[in-house]
């Protein structure tokens, strides 16, 4: 989120006397359209004029009806849109400075000197050079006499922001761009698809995703769903791969897998540098194995579909922080592209990122594979190590007699059962003895644990709830026969994986610990819960398959409203006390308001939230979406506000409620949870075993230190392990909730984008961070 260098500036004031343009450009990419609306939206709140650039540069040479005036309600019903409404072209005339030309001439003419291009590298690049070159061309526009010297006076200067829109994920500088997110969905949907018949006839599949000169899709996909082998541009592998590949998939079928699934980047190469293709692939196979294999070829299926919610919302950030940086741009800021690192939106200059990017593709012509890994970025490189630790070691011969216990707290959500996959994997890869417990507290004071197996966990990463059952009881009352169950069993480590009971549960482990010597062993949450509300993670597992859930039923509800017109509905979703679903759903679904229990309101909120859409059903847009959170308020319940609204709309719109219920804790997990899982399970497991070793004191394991007891979280930009004691103080008990949470600072973009009259707060800073020193790796988390 944008902070202004003036904190005395007036944000609804800072654009006035100005104009944007936006256009996106190169190939279109899901959720471009939620950009382009948070672009137009924020741009019109901050006083600008804002225009829509159609047809993408070809638009802006071309001129005339291609660059028209933008309206609030022109960007409306845009957010569930795949593709890109205001149209993308690839453009030759823009290429040549004739064509420059033109479009310099084309915007000098509306006084439009601030623009927004939303697109690939290539498409960014030449907004770069458009905007170098910007001053040589109004120099000939004028001679030419085109344009007058007052004219070029008035537009002496462009400033640039770039949003990477791409589906490939291609773009260095940032850790997701526009549409990759939702390409991954429309993947591992088939994925999904494909396991089923595959598993039916004991099938290999050969699976072939985009991404020409960048393995991401590939590598995110293979994590996902627990394929066999990726084949990615950025490391091909090394000689001798087809014996090693063949020996991999007859490996896993003597195991009793009845299905093997290989992925490929359509980029892939050997070392040699020459193309590995899906046919090879499957000849091999076939030859040398006599497997039954089948090969699909994605292509542009991955590219269309409605948006994720995290498209949405990335989108929809960006948008707001791209308006933000056009309008505090001076003459001397480098262009700049608006990135995301972590949760955070920060901005980076241009040309370093394009200048990493071919950095990327040098580095793989030269054969320098380890430089290209790390050159992608902090989390491109963990994703490859976790892959490589989960596929292709296969578990040591010498055991460490070392028992992990692993099991679920809490209420299911989607994602646990990856978590619960890679930290059994990864630790038998470490030569760990794994134990599953059986319905969370309840089963480890009952004595319900077994050991659990490399072969029993496969095909759970797709898998939503939670496989080994999970309760919400808590450890304190059952401390004598848990005690009694870790010695018997001899359980040397604890992986506890749930939501806030998770938390709570660990902490009283922590507390017994000075009666109980048995537990005295390292203990590590994982949050997992739709909620959203473990202490010390910015996210929990679980929580993008439930904001998927309610996006895509707002959608629905939206799309009935709109045949229906002036109809508003009022949705209830769940996250207890915590109001990340509601905020966030609000923002990925285009809500007018979502109340939250962080965010406190009165009777006169709700009434200005009924004129507000009394207002709204004036104009074309005649629906209205309120999203209300289970526990925002003991007395404003889902029914009352409903019979409020329902009251004080009469004659002008009426209402329809949904509670949603549980509906958002099921469902396949998204790929984001399935990613999150895997990594947060292997990292976990991982650290435990550097843990028991600092533990072991004269032949047997001995942990009493606060930070043998962490929670594992994604903070700002890394995964970070925080003592559980630590936490405590920023926690509010009562009501299950941390007592900051970063997401409480993007309600204000929801309510901007809704049309309603607030200050948006611009008093912190978002300063240009650099990407390189020159051809180091870049850092990104």
């Amino acid at each position: 989120m944008s902070k202004n260098l003036h904190p005395t500036v007036d944000p609804t004031q800072m654009g006035v006397g100005r104009s944007i343009a936006v256009l996106t450009s190169g190939g279109d990419a899901q959720g471009m359209n939620a950009a382009v609306r948070a672009t137009v939206r924020v741009g019109l709140y901050t006083g600008a004029k804002v225009y829509f650039v159609h047809e993408g540069y070809q638009g802006l040479v071309d001129g005339g009806d291609n660059i028209r005036p933008a309206t609030w309600e022109s960007v409306s019903m845009m957010l569930q849109l795949g593709g890109t409404v205001i149209g993308s072209a690839r453009c030759m005339d823009f290429r040549s400075r004739e064509g420059r030309m033109k479009a310099a001439g084309n915007l000098v003419k509306l006084g439009i000197t601030n623009l927004c291009v939303i697109g690939g590298d290539g498409s960014l690049t030449g907004a770069n050079q458009f905007r170098t070159e910007w001053s040589g061309l109004l120099a000939d526009l004028v001679k030419a006499g085109k344009i007058t010297d007052e004219e070029a006076r008035k537009s002496s200067h462009l400033n640039i922001v770039g949003m990477v829109g791409s589906i490939d994920n291609d773009f260095c500088g940032t850790d997701m761009t526009i549409g990759t997110d939702s390409a991954l969905h429309r993947i591992i949907e088939v994925v999904d698809a494909i396991t089923t018949t595959a598993q039916s006839h004991q099938r290999t599949f050969i699976l072939e995703v985009m991404g020409r000169h960048c393995g991401y899709l590939a590598l995110v996909t293979a994590l996902a769903c627990g394929a066999d082998w990726v084949f990615i541009p950025e490391m091909p592998p090394d000689d001798g791969w087809e014996e090693h590949l063949c020996r991999r998939l007859a490996n896993q079928r003597a195991r009793g897998s009845r299905l093997n699934v290989i992925i490929v980047a359509e980029g892939a190469m050997s070392r040699e540098g020459k193309p590995i293709t899906s046919d090879q692939i499957k000849k091999l196979v076939t030859d040398k194995l006599g497997f039954d294999t089948r090969t699909t070829i994605l292509g542009h299926v991955q590219r269309g579909g409605t948006p994720s919610a995290f498209d949405r919302i990335l989108g929809s950030r960006m948008g707001v922080e791209a308006v933000m940086a056009l309008l505090e741009a001076t003459p001397d800021t480098p262009a700049c592209v608006v990135s995301l690192s972590g949760n955070q939106a920060i901005r980076l200059p241009l040309m370093e990122c394009v200048q990493v990017t071919k950095d990327v593709t040098a580095a793989m012509g030269e054969g320098r594979f380890e430089d290209a890994i790390k050159l992608r970025g902090k989390s491109f490189e963990n994703n490859w190590n976790t892959y490589k630790l989960l596929a292709h070691i296969n578990p040591p011969d010498v055991k460490s007699n070392i028992n992990v216990a692993i099991m679920n707290i809490g209420a299911p959500c989607a994602g646990m059962n990856a978590a619960v996959r890679s930290a059994v994997r990864m630790g038998l890869i470490q030569g760990h003895n794994m134990l599953a417990v059986h319905d969370g507290f309840d089963g480890l004071a009952h004595g319900q644990i077994e050991p659990i197996t490399w072969t029993q966990v496969s095909g759970w990463t797709g898998k939503g709830g939670s496989m080994l059952g999970t309760k919400r009881t808590l450890p304190g009352k059952l401390m004598e026969e848990i005690s009694l169950n870790v010695a018997r069993h001899n359980i040397h480590a604890l992986v506890i994986i749930g939501g806030f009971e998770a938390f709570v549960g660990g902490l009283e482990l922590v507390q017994a610990r000075e009666k109980y010597e048995e537990m005295c062993i390292p203990i590590v949450v994982i949050p997992a819960t739709v909620s959203n509300n473990v202490p010390g993670s910015d996210f929990s597992i679980g929580a993008d398959t439930a904001l998927n859930t309610i996006t895509s039923t707002c959608d629905r509800i939206k799309q009935s409203a709109a045949g229906t017109k002036r109809r508003v509905f009022i949705i209830e979703t769940m996250g207890g006390y915590c109001g990340y679903l509601a905020t966030m759903a609000g923002l990925a679904a285009g809500a007018d308001a979502a109340y939250i229990y962080e965010d406190k309101f009165t009777i006169r909120d709700l009434e200005a939230n009924v004129e507000h859409l009394v207002e709204k059903m004036k104009t074309t847009v005649k629906r209205g979406l309120i999203l209300r959170n289970e526990n925002c308020n003991a007395n404003y319940t889902t029914d009352f506000i409903f019979n409020l609204y329902s009251e004080e709309g009469k004659g002008i719109f009426d209402c329809r409620k949904n509670v949603l219920g549980h509906m958002q804790q099921g469902g396949t997990p998204t790929p984001f949870d399935r990613n999150f899982g895997t990594k947060m399970g292997a990292k976990s497991i991982m650290w435990l075993t550097e843990k028991l070793k600092e533990c072991y004191r004269h032949g047997r394991i001995f942990a009493n230190t606060p930070d043998s007891a962490c929670v594992l979280g994604m903070r700002k930009r890394a995964l970070t392990f925080q003592p559980l004691a630590d936490l405590k103080e920023g926690t509010d008990f009562e009501h299950r909730i941390p007592k900051t949470q970063w997401w409480l600072k993007i309600r204000p973009i929801m309510k901007i984008l809704a049309k309603y009259k607030i200050k948006l707060d611009t008093s912190e800073h978002a300063d240009m961070e650099h990407v390189i020193k020159k051809r180091s790796p870049i850092v990104k988390s």
